[in-house]
């Protein structure tokens, strides 16, 4: 073996001992931590190992042998306070006024609730975990210096005004409408 083999095995050695060393601390998944989801589908009913059927006695042939219908249950409600209900309910959305546009590029254009800047990125986890609980759409975004968290998107202001006002008498959070955008 000549001194230059020896030379590029001992090199060789040394590559492979110190990339074992190195990848692990290297590749250890801390940027792949962000993307994990809390699984939120409930786990299935468990279903008896058994079904017992009962058998059908016999299934008539005519009409006139079906037993009668029992009488629907009828519920009073006063019709004038039920509609004024129904009206209170309803959403006071204008077609004219929040239909969704495309913008110069032919895409949709969004809108999203900025409700928080953090510089504290627990902070923001923590936010959008009690909101995600409650029920609402959120994510949260890294900037250069603030890690943002948001509510929606959605393609009609009118129902983020709607929002914001909901977030604001339940959270006492002043957010504001920003476009929504991809990056």
């Amino acid at each position: 073996m000549t001194e230059q083999q020896k030379k590029q095995l001992v090199g060789a050695a040394a590559l492979l001992v110190s990339a074992l060393i190195l990848f692990p601390l290297l590749l250890d998944g801390s940027g792949y931590r962000e993307r994990h989801l809390q699984e939120r589908i409930p786990q299935a009913p468990e279903l008896p190992a058994r079904v017992d059927i009962e058998p059908v006695e016999s299934i008539p042939e005519r009409e006139s042998e079906l037993p009668a219908p029992a009488e629907p249950a009828v519920i009073s409600v006063p019709v004038p306070e039920l509609a004024d209900a129904i009206d209170a309910q309803k959403p006071q959305v204008s077609a004219q006024q929040d239909t969704p546009v495309l913008d110069e590029q032919q895409v949709p254009v969004a809108w999203t609730l900025q409700l928080a800047s953090f510089k504290d990125e627990a902070n923001a986890r923590s936010l959008r975990s009690e909101l995600v609980d409650a029920g609402y759409k959120v994510y949260i975004r890294h900037g250069p210096d603030l890690v943002r968290v948001f509510v929606g998107p959605d393609l009609q202001r009118s129902r983020l005004e709607a929002l914001q006002a909901r977030l604001k008498s339940d959270y006492a959070l002043d957010g504001m409408i920003v476009r929504f955008t991809t990056q």
